[in-house]
């Protein structure tokens, strides 16, 4: 079977072949509707296919990008990878999503990977262990954004959330409900990893800042599968905390079970806020009130950020843009 070729739809539609490359490349300021028509059913009547490797060679793009994410499993995570896609998509770009699994040497191998396969640039939710990887890409000018963590001093373009108001916007529930031994619960900050760090650091202010004293036996970080055995210590203090700052959508999963498993009443036994918006949020008996992340509005300057240094790799803006959190109130507080 013969191939199909761009000259082969031109002269089928009868235009020139400028403009079905312009169609092809989403190009239709000076073109009728009349025109995009025809070109489009004489696409689909030849079953016409472009040469995406040709068209890369000759405009020097490949028109993907990678997402390297720390751990798909968090809802945000998914929230804003979806949220990437759809902005992505409409201008032209395709994405290879890859999750690190909070893992450096796995993060390392998908950056190389994304690299070979010679992608535009790439979006990372960095583990924060790659230093040299990072600043050789800074170096290429290859085109990066961080998304959800930063890393200090490394002068890369990143998109954010203020962590600190999360934290803060949680504990003034709490307070505000006449909560006074608040705890806060996140998984493991070995290796410094800003959101949770931040996370922390918010909620120590917001103590402070309501004249109460931060007890260490109230703050626990731990890994995934250890935070059953936290949280059991931490409610067989003799004087256990009334309320469960939950400082992702993991952990509050694990609180969650735990107060289910040992019939603790939610709010009567303690309360609880999860940071980061969960679909179950608002059916869960009772409904949990969480501080949501803007997840679309995050997508969208990310890729902004990105398709910016793709197309003039001279010009970059290389801040920390942080985006603030909501209190989503509902009964759990």
């Amino acid at each position: 079977m013969k191939n199909i070729t761009i000259a082969d739809v031109a002269k089928h539609a009868g235009v020139s072949k400028s403009t079905v490359s312009q169609f092809l490349n989403n190009r239709f300021d000076y073109m009728s509707e009349k025109t995009k028509r025809k070109i489009e059913a004489t696409i689909e009547e030849l079953n016409y296919q472009p040469n995406i490797v040709a068209r890369s060679l000759k405009q020097k793009a490949t028109f993907t990008v990678g997402v390297v994410v720390a751990n798909i499993l968090h809802t945000f995570s998914t929230q804003i990878i979806r949220a990437m896609e759809d902005a992505f998509h409409e201008q032209g770009y395709q994405i290879i999503v890859c999750n690190a699994d909070d893992e450096p040497e796995k993060e390392k191998k998908y950056i190389e990977m994304l690299l070979a396969k010679q992608v535009d640039g790439i979006m990372i939710f960095p583990t924060g262990s790659n230093l040299d990887l990072y600043e050789r890409m800074k170096q290429m000018q290859f085109p990066v954004v961080f998304v959800d963590r930063t890393i200090r001093d490394m002068n890369i373009a990143t998109v954010m959330l203020d962590n600190h108001m999360a934290a803060k916007l949680a504990v003034d529930q709490f307070v505000k409900n006449g909560r006074k031994r608040i705890a806060l619960v996140t998984t493991s900050i070995i290796r410094n990893i800003s959101p949770r760090v931040e996370r922390l650091e918010g909620y120590r202010n917001a103590l402070n800042a309501h004249g109460f004293p931060v007890k260490e036996e109230y703050v626990k970080s731990a890994a995934a599968d250890q935070l059953p055995a936290v949280l059991e210590e931490m409610f067989n203090l003799p004087a256990p905390p009334d309320a469960i700052l939950a400082g992702n959508d993991i952990v509050l999963n694990e609180v969650l079970r735990f107060m289910k498993e040992r019939n603790l009443s939610i709010p009567d036994d303690a309360a609880v806020i999860g940071i980061d918006e969960v679909p179950f949020a608002s059916f869960f008996t009772p409904p949990i009130t969480t501080v949501a992340q803007p997840a679309v509005e995050m997508a969208e300057k990310a890729v902004d950020l990105l398709l910016s240094q793709i197309k003039n790799k001279d010009e970059r803006d290389l801040g920390v843009f942080r985006y603030k959190p909501s209190l989503i109130e509902r009964d759990s507080d």
